[in-house]
């Protein structure tokens, strides 16, 4: 399973920090909607993941020179 880095952002900031969705996706520089759609394909690899034992990989966007 593959958790790309906008929605491992998204479970921090949501499930470990604790911000509502609108703060959230104010510090993601996103729209409400944009997060609330990441945050629930996150959280379903993550189900998914666990039900299932399943590895998550997490995969880190590499900065463009």
């Amino acid at each position: 399973m593959v958790l790309e880095s906008d929605e491992l952002e998204a479970l921090k900031l949501y499930e470990v920090d604790g911000l509502d969705q609108i703060r959230s996706a104010k510090k993601m520089k996103i729209s409400q909607p944009t997060f609330a759609r990441i945050l629930g394909s996150a959280h379903k690899k993550v189900a998914n993941a666990m039900i299932n034992g399943m590895a998550i990989r997490i995969v880190k966007e590499v900065a463009k020179k």
